[in-house]
């Protein structure tokens, strides 16, 4: 049977692969899609390489690359991929300290260890990441990405770190006033912000033109009127900005700054690829991303271009929207995409050099802010203020700091929220006559144990007899609240004082033993933690006299006290001993009960204490 199912499962599952993997196909539309992709796509991808500190034509090689490796291989299918604003500030950074001929041995061993992960199927695993940390990360990488681009919308150098930045918006807003050609840059980069937030409301089909191509087109226009001076892209041979790593830049991986880079690189743009996929996969009803090849097809992409020296590449949100709202069906228009970009580098390199700067510090702006997303803080914030705490917290410590401690910082406040509402305990405390009673439920772990310690202290300062501790209702109780229970109890006992204790746990039939119970009354039934040490339980005078032996203990008057009580487990009630109770649910372990019957002068005795 099981494999008839196994089967027909891997069958079903087939067919509705075969169904989704392959959409009706325009050529016409595939064709129309890749070239709007590729007009969202050359502005973004200069735009990245000038935010990252190198040449426009190294990402001009990423986006060329994003399209013709990663877009050809497995995994998405309309996911559009190249160099993302999301690493910007990273690569900035890493060129900042490594120096750009050091770029293409981290982005290539990034991409070598994405394929390593994929093969270990390990795609999934990136998903396993608390919303709120991933919306903290975008955040604390858009909001320096914007504060960098600032500087140059106004023609202007950024001084470096984000604070300093931000310290340095007066003087750059002081430098640009009085600076006639500083002002028509900035007049640019604003219209461009302007033209990238409304355009979409614009009527007619004139919309469906990207807003970056747009504000390029009036970049241009502007950059060439007489008397405008402003600064614009600088665009080379783009065959001969092809660095491949030598032997002197393999020989930095022995410096632990490089391994650490590495890994930030790996983590980051996988995650952020494999969280766009997840994205790109609600706009559309296709075919769905297969998470381990679209991180295998990654790392080769980013193999490619690490050999190559060009940056690191991600799954892009603008480019992969702007491809399903094309219409795009297969993988086709993301392929062209690339060849139009080449093409373009190759045979126009003229034209990309009449692009104002500032228009593109505009375009990655609006990039920025989109990361930024600040609407998503007070929605945050209404559905759940611990995780709003942890993504404002990823947020900061990622702008004060970098963004692998950022990331890391909020995985660990995830984390401690996470263990912290997991443990939630209740603890009851009462006294019914001779009896402290302390009743816990929920998850007990070494986060509650404070709790723990006071409740069961306070039941031993209650001056009963007895104690009993029922944990029946804990549905997970780890080793630091176990051991100072049982601790609590040896302790006790040890005083004197009667304990029961029950525990969590699987359920034990008492019926297999039975026959060995009833031919030796002096054995614990209850796992020889407390013997009967030779006392008859039911001689008079041991205050059951004759009455229930088990009283108060979910005892079974009148009845056989060794008889199954799970003679009927599937209705929950036990009606095999005359009478028709609800019984303790199949966790109850009842392991450690005290069943010692109290002596004549007990009371006498403990009194006497």
């Amino acid at each position: 049977m099981s494999g008839f199912l196994k089967g027909g499962s891997a069958r079903s599952s087939k067919a509705g692969k075969s169904s989704k993997s392959a959409p009706k196909s325009d050529l016409a539309t595939e064709i129309t899609a890749s070239l709007v992709v590729f007009l969202v796509a050359l502005p973004l991808c200069i735009g990245v390489a000038v935010a990252s500190g190198v040449s426009a034509e190294l990402g001009i090689i990423s986006g060329v690359i994003g399209g013709l490796v990663v877009g050809a291989a497995r995994g998405s299918t309309l996911q559009v991929s190249g160099p993302a604003a999301g690493l910007a500030a990273l690569v900035a950074e890493t060129v900042l300290e490594f120096g750009v001929a050091m770029l293409g041995v981290i982005v290539l061993f990034s991409g070598i260890l994405q394929i390593a992960l994929g093969l270990l199927r390990m795609g999934r695993f990136f998903q396993a990441i608390s919303l709120a940390v991933v919306q903290g990360m975008l955040a604390g990488i858009g909001l320096p990405l914007m504060f960098s681009q600032v500087y140059p919308m106004s023609d202007a150098k950024a001084p470096g770190t984000p604070i300093e930045n931000v310290a340095g918006l007066p003087g750059l807003i002081a430098d640009t006033a009085t600076n006639p050609q500083a002002l028509i840059a900035a007049g640019l980069g604003i219209v461009t912000i302007v033209l990238s937030f409304l355009w979409k409301k614009v009527p007619g089909p004139v919309k469906k033109v990207p807003a970056a191509l747009v504000a390029v087109g009036i970049g241009i226009a502007v950059a060439s009127l007489p008397g405008v001076n402003i600064k614009t892209l600088q665009v080379g041979n783009l065959l001969a900005s092809v660095d491949v790593p030598g032997a002197e830049q393999f020989a930095g991986l022995a410096d632990p700054g490089i391994i650490t880079a590495i890994l930030t690189f790996t983590v980051i743009a996988s995650a952020e690829s494999l969280f766009t996929a997840a994205a790109v996969d609600r706009m559309h009803s296709g075919p769905r991303t297969r998470y381990n090849p679209e991180l295998i097809a990654q790392g080769a992409g980013n193999t490619v271009a690490g050999f190559l020296g060009a940056l690191p590449i991600t799954a892009v949100v603008a480019r992969s929207s702007a491809n399903v709202q094309a219409g795009a069906k297969t993988k086709l228009s993301r392929v062209l995409h690339g060849v139009w970009l080449l093409a373009f580098a190759l045979l126009l390199p003229q034209v990309l050099a009449l692009i104002p700067i500032s228009v593109l510090a505009g375009v990655l702006v609006h990039s920025g802010w989109k990361l930024f997303a600040p609407e998503e803080f007070p929605k945050m914030w209404r559905q759940d203020r611990g995780e709003f705490g942890v993504m404002t917290l990823t947020t900061v410590v990622i702008f004060a700091t970098a963004l692998l401690e950022g990331v890391l910082f909020g995985l660990a406040a995830g984390i401690v929220l996470a263990a912290v509402r997991m443990s939630q305990t209740v603890i009851k405390q009462h006294i019914e006559e001779d009896t402290a009673k302390v009743v816990m439920a929920g998850n007990a772990t070494f986060l509650r144990l404070p709790q723990v310690i006071e409740a069961l202290e306070a039941a031993a300062e209650a001056g009963k007899p007895r104690i009993r501790l029922d944990l029946t209702g804990v549905t997970h109780l780890d080793h630091a609240c176990r051991n100072q229970v049982e601790e609590f109890t040896a302790q006790q006992r040890g005083l004197g004082l009667r304990v029961e204790l029950l525990m969590p746990g699987p359920a034990k039939s008492l019926s297999s033993k039975g026959a060995e119970d009833r031919e030796n009354p002096d054995r614990d039934v209850y796992a020889g933690k407390d013997v009967y040490a030779g006392k008859d339980p039911y001689a008079a005078g041991n205050s059951y006299s004759g009455g229930d032996p088990f009283q108060d203990h979910n005892g079974y008057p009148g009845q056989d006290p060794f008889a199954d009580p799970w003679a009927n487990q599937g209705t929950g009630r036990a009606t095999g001993h005359g009478m028709d109770r609800p019984m303790p649910g199949p966790t109850a372990e009842w392991f450690y009960l005290d069943t010692r019957p109290m002596p004549d002068d007990y009371a006498d005795q403990y009194a006497s204490r």
